[in-house]
């Protein structure tokens, strides 16, 4: 297996520095996926990137998203997260009502597992 997987995606954008930052944590019971930045654009692309060459390893666990520091996520953001979903049915752990909104949102479910985390 593996402890602490990172993936850094840093595009620069001319209002600024942009970031997508995805870890995975692993644990005896689940991976964490953690989201930090905009799922959106070439982001979201990255995210599917990621999460296709990651997915055999989280195959056998539980997976846990972490949606704390997701800033923004647009339809092809949130078109990934579906997807996500839809093989893994995850836990959302979310943090603010936008958060746990994108989570009901992707899941399309008012009554799928979302967990509020400090």
């Amino acid at each position: 297996m593996f402890g602490t997987l990172v993936a850094l995606v840093v595009i620069e954008a001319s209002e600024g520095l942009n970031t997508l930052r995805i870890t995975f944590q692993d644990t005896n019971e689940a991976i964490e996926m953690r989201l930090e930045g905009r799922v959106a654009g070439p982001w979201a692309s990255e995210l599917d990137r990621v999460w296709v060459d990651t997915a055999q390893r989280v195959a056998a666990k539980k997976l846990i998203i972490d949606l704390h520091n997701v800033t923004y996520a647009d339809a092809a953001g949130k078109n990934v997260l579906r997807a996500i979903y839809a093989q893994t049915h995850a836990a959302f752990i979310t943090n603010t009502p936008w958060a746990k909104f994108l989570a009901e949102e992707v899941t399309a479910s008012k009554t799928a597992k979302v967990e509020e985390g400090e």
